[in-house]
């Protein structure tokens, strides 16, 4: 592997992170506070070593490596929230850097897990920060950094496979560097239309770009203390579970919809419809056990019950009540959808529901070549045959995201935490949710976690966030020979 290879291109997103602080210090500008020269520090910091590790290591014309893609991609992610720690310190929101890191992986990973108290409290510049770390990685820091800069004869589709593979598993554009930058214009898109419609329910256009932030990345951050509960809007909740729900579908579709006007897509996808079932099917379900459990009216029951929901599958993570009083049957229901998460291709996190669903499929052909052993079956979604490959590929990722949960619970516990908190906080940093149940519920934090725990959670997050193989193929000692 060609260590100096990935530095440069490591280098390169290092610089853009860095690029990215300059708004959040032109919003503390402009708001008079006094957090300005420390984005203006972090931001003169990280640029300057961006470069500097992208002068000390020339590139090459060759064409990457499959190992050296999944380094970059790991190395990226890990010192994107090592200098996007760097404003929190600086500005005093946190007295140690574990706390700023954990904020800031946070954010870049979309989990929306937080460990500061009073929100509502900080600068709006770090506010800001919070939520555009969210919105920058919510396609993929990768994605981003190929739709910027040409990346012909490098491997660039081994770069964004290693990070968003459904985004090309089909080359439904000539290069990979289209496909991402079609991606990331939908994304913008979307983003301008969500902040309008939510200024003209009366939210400030402050607030309404912080919620945009949160909801297009499905990562959940808020400006306020009791997330969108704050607002006391039902238009503006109404407008944010639309959006929630866009930007948990694969961006493929959006794809062929916009750009290829191909409206079957959407009638022949089965992860769509099994995506759109799931979420209508536990809104249901909820809302029934809150009306016979919780005595709430049909109206709220409704309300409540769809919103969190859909925020929870779609691992946003954004809340409008407090879902940690619930009946038992409502918060075990969040946990199963922490798990599922959104689809493929799309900003939310989980197994997915394209693997459940082929997962579902696959225990079904075992239950019917039991019965008859020579019957030949093969699994078909959207009316095409699904691949052996990919049947191996969602039962291998899924059994490893269960038995890494089980170890990262016992550490959990292990460090205090009740089995609720301690199965709920892993569950929702490795579905990348942020709020949990127990002392990790909608309106707690985890600030209070000990050390210990809080570097196992980073870790979950980074792990949910990208393709669990990706990261754990560094660990394995044959990757690290030269070849």
């Amino acid at each position: 592997m060609r260590v100096n290879i990935v530095l440069h291109y490591v280098g390169i997103v290092v610089t853009i992170i860095g690029l990215a602080m300059i708004a959040p210090m032109i919003c503390s500008l402009c708001y008079g506070e006094h957090d300005w020269p420390a984005f203006v520090a972090s931001t003169g910091i990280t640029v300057i070593s961006g470069f500097l590790i992208q002068f000390f290591t020339p590139s090459e014309k060759n064409k990457l490596l499959l190992r050296e893609t999944l380094a970059i991609v790991t190395f990226s992610w890990v010192l994107s929230a090592a200098f996007g720690a760097l404003p929190y310190i600086l500005a005093g929101t946190f007295s140690n850097y574990l706390d700023a890191y954990f904020e800031a992986m946070s954010g870049f990973t979309a989990t929306g897990a937080t460990v500061i108290t009073a929100i509502e409290s900080q600068p709006h510049g770090i506010l800001l920060w919070r939520g555009l770390t969210q919105w920058l990685t919510g396609m993929g820091i990768i994605t981003l950094f190929v739709s910027l800069f040409p990346m012909m004869g490098i491997g660039a589709v081994q770069l964004v496979k290693a990070e968003m593979p459904s985004l090309v598993d089909e080359k439904i554009l000539p290069r990979v560097r289209d496909i991402a930058k079609s991606v990331w214009t939908i994304y913008i898109g979307f983003s301008v239309l969500e902040v309008a419609l939510l200024c003209l329910t009366g939210l400030p256009f402050y607030d309404a770009l912080t919620v945009t932030f949160g909801t297009m990345a499905t990562g959940g951050f808020s400006a306020k203390q009791l997330s969108i509960e704050a607002y006391q809007s039902w238009q503006a909740e109404f407008i944010v579970v639309l959006f929630m729900i866009i930007a948990a579908i694969n961006f493929r579709l959006y794809f062929s919809l916009f750009w290829k006007r191909n409206f079957r897509s959407l009638l022949v996808d089965s992860e769509f419809h099994l995506y759109l079932g799931l979420l209508f099917g536990a809104s249901l379900f909820i809302a029934l056990d809150l009306i016979i459990n919780s005595g709430l009216s049909f109206t709220d029951a409704c309300r409540y019950g769809s919103f969190n929901a859909i925020s929870i599958m779609t691992t946003t993570g954004f809340s409008n009540t407090d879902f940690n009083v619930w009946p038992v049957f409502s918060k075990a229901a969040l946990v199963v959808l922490m798990l599922i998460g959104g689809s493929t291709g799309s900003t939310a996190g989980a197994i997915k529901v394209s693997r459940v669903m082929v997962l579902v499929k696959s225990v079904r052909r075992q239950i019917l070549q039991s019965i008859n052993p020579r019957a030949v079956i093969r699994l078909w979604a959207g009316g095409s045959p699904i691949q052996e490959e990919r049947i191996s590929e969602a039962l291998s990722l899924s059994s490893l995201y269960l038995i890494i949960l089980v170890v990262a619970f016992l550490i959990m516990s292990a460090v205090g935490l009740d089995q609720i908190s301690a199965l709920s906080s892993v569950a929702a940093c490795m579905g990348t949710v942020g709020p949990g149940l127990g002392a990790v519920g909608p309106i707690e934090n985890y600030l209070w976690i000990h050390p210990v725990g809080k570097i196992t959670l980073i870790m979950c997050m980074v792990l949910g966030r990208l393709e669990l193989f990706t990261i754990l193929a560094l660990f394995v000692p044959s990757y690290w020979k030269w070849r």
